[in-house]
């Protein structure tokens, strides 16, 4: 839901007039992996089988194990209550400015200037700029590590819990130290749940999008908050591992994500934008759709 005090040009929000006219542009829209890349080649990237940081595989080892249904719930009624403290919208960016994403086999630089990248591919490629900001933000969970959460729950891909954990997830063999694993009431198809029961009334492992889009949602339009909440979902987006819990609206939105999902992975570089330069377009951007301070 969109505040009331936001304003939106609707134009902005929908740039087509459809779904229907989505569908019918979806591959002129849909951006080349190439043209981000620029002079990395696209099927670098997500390289599992041989990560170059040897952090990769240590994290998801964690990740794996510690993720289970109980863990999330947790983690949920912990901080999505955002009692934990009040900042400034760009104190909360300079501290991404010191985090390196140990799950991220395709970068060290810092999550500011993954995000900054991000959002200039978008911006490049003329998408709106609600989605330029969706761009800048999608990252911002991330923040989780300020109080002292350690990055295999905040960061790397999201997978259902409460339901049998896919193959299509990376390093899915550490999965048999989780508790969920042998556990009879979540280690089914369904689970918990039933038959395309829509995305909203499934829980995914705790990060930082899930955190992002409770932050965001009511800043940002429903194409943008999907992107937000759903862009580490690979083992949807990419492997269309869990479309038995998907509703229709999920897989409409989804084109959202799926459009979204190259600008994120493939603008990864090792040359970080200019900052100096790009400084008044963001400051003006983020003042028209974010508040001053946000909760945390």
């Amino acid at each position: 839901m969109i505040s009331p005090s936001t304003n939106f040009d609707q134009s902005e929000i929908n740039p087509l007039k459809s779904l229907d006219a989505w569908e019918e542009d979806v591959l002129e829209r849909y951006p080349d992996p190439a043209s981000i890349a620029n002079d990395r080649a696209a099927d670098s990237y997500r390289n599992y089988e041989n990560p170059e940081r040897d952090t990769v595989r240590e994290f998801y080892r964690l990740n794996h194990i510690y993720q289970d249904y109980d863990f999330v719930l947790g983690k949920k009624n912990n901080y999505l209550k955002f009692d934990k403290q009040e900042m400034p919208v760009w104190d909360a960016f300079r501290f991404l400015n010191q985090l390196v994403d140990d799950s991220d086999p395709d970068t060290d630089l810092d999550q500011f200037q993954h995000l900054l990248q991000t959002s200039e591919a978008i911006r490049r490629d003329g998408h709106p700029d609600w989605m330029v900001m969706t761009g800048l933000l999608h990252d911002m969970g991330k923040v989780l590590c300020l109080f002292g959460e350690p990055q295999w729950a905040v960061v790397g891909d999201t997978f259902p819990v409460g339901c049998a954990f896919s193959d299509k997830i990376v390093y899915p063999e550490f999965f048999k130290d989780n508790p969920d694993f042998n556990d009879d009431r979540y280690n089914t198809k369904y689970g918990i749940y039933s038959p395309n029961c829509g995305l909203k009334n499934v829980h995914l492992s705790w990060g930082h999008d899930e955190y992002v889009y409770q932050m965001a949602k009511d800043y940002l339009p429903e194409p943008g908050l999907y992107m937000l909440r759903y862009h580490s979902f690979y083992s949807q987006h990419r492997e269309h591992a869990y479309d038995h819990l998907m509703d229709e609206h999920d897989h409409e939105m989804f084109k959202w994500v799926d459009l979204f999902n190259p600008y994120d992975l493939y603008s990864k570089n090792p040359h970080p934008p200019d900052w100096n330069e790009l400084r008044p377009y963001y400051e003006s951007l983020v003042a028209k759709y974010l508040p001053q301070t946000l909760k945390f």
